[in-house]
């Protein structure tokens, strides 16, 4: 999962969290509101009902204070709007056939769903009645008594719940949007390293990383940057490694094919020589038969076998022609000497594509090498009856030759690839070195081998 996801996700888990605390919080606040309610409409009746019973003493005067209230004209308009929506309001004593007085309960609020109801009154319990006396220095002038109206007070609560969580939920929703658009904004760069890693992974280590104003990503772009120049260097010293172990296996090789010319050839020549001279001295019988001369001729027939494969090992030995007759030359002449040897041999074709008379030097001989050792494989280990060897040179920015052998002998690209045999490690060690590549893969009806050579190398 992207990192943008997975921060946005825990955004709006974050925020579905704010908004089920903001739900419970407005839930209490909403139902302690009405017992504030309750409490201040219980104190604003008291306050006009003590106006009330000292004016009716001072007009009433010969009559019993206890008679004095409650008043017939008590219950009135101006008394009804003291009281807050939802509360009831009664006078205590409360005369005979004495109605709660209510506030306006029409309109207030949507009838709730049962389950908040029930909830509402199970968590946090019902409203408490509030007392007020009318009075505080004549205690005997009555009290009022403040209940709230049970339904009343569930609707207003869940109007109240209903207008906070539309607020609550609207600034959620334009939190996690803005919050999202600027988690996205900060990762945007992110992209920028992760293509950078890729290229390094591709082989291009010194990839430029455009400037982060975020310190974290300046930092994690700095480290990128420092281990693209390090990779970068470790490979050009393995190149050069890579270049002069190349050199000092040349070197040996010719000294192996002067040891083998100057020993073996010398030898096999003498032994070719002695044998054909018994040979020819060797006695006959009466039936014209000697077995010395047969063994003799044996001898020599073994010999030549030994120095055709002495020859054949030398060739491989030496420098290769590329460096002193050109790569065209040399590649034809490969061709033509695997064609000659047997005419068994699969039919080899020679497609060589753009100018070729220009490329000499490590170049050209690693490119003969890599021909070489691909046509030397498909004529061994497959049953090809065709091969294409196909040489092309890429200008333009690649600027680099291509040498592809393809064959119809079947086999699995994966399995000769990952045992590749000293031949071919030998042949893609050639070519990194000079900063190429070397690719088996499947071809049509076969394997194909390419190499790509940087021309620059």
């Amino acid at each position: 999962m992207r990192l943008v996801l997975q921060l946005v996700a825990r955004l709006l888990v974050i925020v579905a969290l704010c908004l089920g605390a903001a739900t419970v919080w407005a839930t209490v606040d909403a139902y302690r509101s009405v017992d504030r309610a309750t409490e201040a409409s219980a104190e604003r009746v008291s306050q006009a009902l003590e106006a009330l019973y000292w004016r009716e003493l001072l007009l009433r005067s010969n009559r019993m204070r206890e008679q004095l209230l409650p008043a017939p004209d008590w219950r009135t308009i101006e008394t009804m709007g003291l009281i807050a929506p939802g509360i009831c309001v009664q006078f205590e004593p409360a005369g005979a056939f004495e109605k709660p007085l209510c506030g306006q309960n029409k309109g207030i609020g949507k009838a709730p769903p049962r389950w908040f109801a029930a909830a509402v009154e199970t968590l946090l319990g019902r409203h408490a009645s509030v007392e007020r006396p009318i009075s505080a220095r004549a205690a005997t002038a009555g009290t009022i008594r403040a209940v709230s109206d049970p339904d009343a007070a569930i609707a207003l609560a869940w109007q109240h719940i209903l207008d906070n969580i539309h607020v609550a939920l609207l600034m959620a929703l334009a939190i996690a949007l803005l919050a999202s658009l600027a988690i996205a904004h900060t990762l945007a760069p992110a992209r920028s390293i992760v293509s950078a890693l890729r290229r390094m992974a591709d082989g291009d280590y010194r990839t430029p990383l455009p400037r982060f104003r975020s310190m974290d990503l300046a930092m994690i772009g700095q480290a990128v940057s420092d281990l693209g120049d390090r990779l970068a260097q470790a490979e050009e010293e393995r190149a050069v490694l890579t270049r002069r172990l190349l050199e000092i296996r040349s070197d040996e090789r010719r000294a192996l094919a002067r040891e083998l010319h100057d020993e073996f050839g010398q030898n096999l020549t003498a032994i070719l020589a002695f044998a054909n001279t018994i040979e020819a001295g060797a006695p006959r019988d009466h039936a014209g038969k000697n077995e010395i001369a047969q063994d003799a001729r044996m001898i020599s027939q073994a010999t030549r076998r030994i120095m055709a494969c002495l020859r054949d090992t030398l060739n491989r030995l030496r420098h290769p022609p590329a460096e002193e007759l050109g790569l065209e030359a040399s590649l034809v002449d490969l061709v033509d000497s695997w064609r000659s040897r047997a005419a068994t041999q699969p039919l080899i074709q020679l497609d060589l594509q753009g100018d070729l008379a220009d490329i000499s030097g490590t170049v050209a001989a690693t490119a003969y090498r890599v021909a070489q050792e691909c046509l030397t494989n498909a004529l061994r280990h497959s049953g090809a009856r065709e091969i294409v060897l196909r040489i092309e040179r890429r200008t333009g920015a690649e600027n680099a030759l291509l040498v592809r052998v393809e064959d119809d002998g079947g086999g699995d690209a994966v399995q000769v690839a990952q045992s590749a045999g000293f031949g071919l490690t030998g042949v893609s060690e050639r070519v990194t070195a000079l900063g190429g590549s070397l690719q088996i893969a499947r071809a049509r009806r076969g394997l194909s081998v390419a190499a790509t050579i940087p021309l620059a190398a």
